[in-house]
């Protein structure tokens, strides 16, 4: 580590000359490489879901691929021979980083701010799975470090790139349904069930001590997160339901249905922040209730915000005032409603809108998620999702998790990323990472 972080600190004081950041002596992709030339990528957690954002890039050169485990990865490793293997992030920089341009993350949340920050200030671009991170801190971080280095950036939030969604947009910004301020996001509700689950008993964290499978670096695997013992309730998949790891199914799909609300409607950083649910030291919750109030955008109204997952659902949706739909995104405004999912969206009350005229397309088509952020790392374009707009996206999505677990209604601090009063947040916005791991 000693050495990665001389030499990349040589590499920054060189790397601005006439205002130009240059890596390996040529100019950073984006500034000056020709459209036509490949980029270099090292693909960085490339098993289950990070395979498949390693098929998103493919089209360029793969130069590396890191992965603590070999099993789970051999798929990737044999499609991509000529890469070259790591098991750990930081030795890849150390040997490799005069070869990359840009870094592809799809590892599990926990790993997330570590490769990214570190790729950033090495001046390399980098594409990231959602949520973007695993704290409300590394989210912040990891937007900071995007902009001091001026790197291209994009977090993997693929349903942005469809066409349902741009014309959504489309449609309240130009206020087909008048001003909105209230938003209601809900996911896989049972609506055969109570209004309020009522079942709030969570898994205890698995006892005894499992095997490590073989070709799994559990000590890498583990990273900054707290020492467990090596489980299959925790690797390969099931992690993201255990707070050490991830966020629960929150964490996991915030980021995709109110992606379109923050797209539609300017919102960035709440204000207010209530949540309730069942809570349990080690497991994250089951289904979660939260609300979050965001303040007026220019001519637009503040916007409470409401998230439902696990069997709850609107007052609208009980009540039959809205399609049954099982997940969706519903804007209430002052002339009307519009529900939507990923794929489809719909006016409400139908009747009212039945000779609606809808407004020319203004949002261009995306050419796809990943295709979207190659070019730009080309050509210096915008890409839809950067840590810019994907950082606070994020930000608001864990900190309803930080309400729930700390027990008290947040109001928030979004500049000093403070919950004003509520000193038992910090340690929830801001994690204490296990000896030997730093964020830098």
């Amino acid at each position: 580590m000693s050495n990665l972080i001389t030499r990349r600190q040589m590499l920054r004081r060189a790397a601005v000359v006439g205002g130009v950041w240059t890596i390996c002596g040529r100019s950073a992709p984006g500034r000056g490489t020709s459209p036509n030339e490949k980029l270099n990528i090292a693909g960085i957690g490339v098993g289950g879901r990070g395979a498949d954002n390693v098929r998103g890039v493919a089209s360029e050169n793969l130069v590396a691929l890191c992965d603590v485990d070999e099993a789970r990865a051999a798929r990737t490793f044999q499609d991509f021979p000529k890469a070259q293997r790591f098991q750990d992030f930081r030795e890849m920089f150390d040997q490799m980083h005069d070869q990359i341009d840009a870094v592809v993350i799809g590892t599990p949340d926990h790993t997330h701010a570590l490769p990214g920050v570190m790729a950033m200030q090495l001046g390399k671009h980098c594409y990231c799975e959602k949520p973007l991170t695993h704290s409300v801190y590394e989210a912040r971080r990891m937007a900071e470090v995007a902009a001091e280095n001026r790197v291209v950036t994009q977090m993997g939030n693929q349903i942005h790139a469809g066409p349902n969604y741009r014309r959504v947009v489309e449609l309240i910004q130009t206020g087909a349904i008048g001003a909105v301020n209230e938003v209601h996001a809900w996911l896989g509700a049972n609506f055969d069930g109570p209004a309020t689950p009522t079942d709030r008993r969570q898994p205890d964290a698995p006892t005894g001590e499992l095997p490590i499978p073989r070709g799994l670096n559990w000590d890498l695997w583990l990273g900054p997160a707290e020492f467990r013992p090596y489980h299959r309730a925790y690797a390969p998949f099931d992690w993201r339901y255990w707070w050490n790891f991830g966020n629960g199914a929150l964490g996991d799909f915030f980021c995709h249905y109110c992606d379109v609300a923050f797209w539609a409607l300017d919102l960035r950083h709440p204000t207010k922040i209530e949540a309730q649910g069942p809570v349990h030291p080690e497991s994250a919750a089951r289904w979660t209730i939260a609300r979050q109030e965001y303040p007026a955008r220019g001519d637009q109204p503040p916007v409470t915000l409401h998230w439902y997952n696990g069997g709850a659902w609107p007052e609208m949706v009980k009540q039959h005032k809205v399609p049954h739909w099982r997940s969706a995104v519903l804007f209430v405004g002052s002339r009307g409603m519009l529900i939507t999912d990923y794929r489809r969206h719909q006016l409400l009350p139908e009747h009212e809108f039945a000779d609606f005229q809808r407004p020319e397309p203004f949002i261009p088509d995306s050419i796809g998620h990943h295709r979207e952020w190659i070019e730009a790392c080309k050509t210096g374009g915008p890409t839809t999702c950067n840590f810019d707009y994907s950082g606070a996206l994020t930000e608001a999505a864990l900190l309803c998790n930080v309400a729930l677990r700390s027990g008290t209604t947040i109001h928030w601090d979004a500049q000093h990323l403070k919950a004003i009063d509520a000193d038992q947040c910090d340690a929830l916005i801001r994690r204490e990472y296990r000896p030997g791991w730093s964020l830098p």
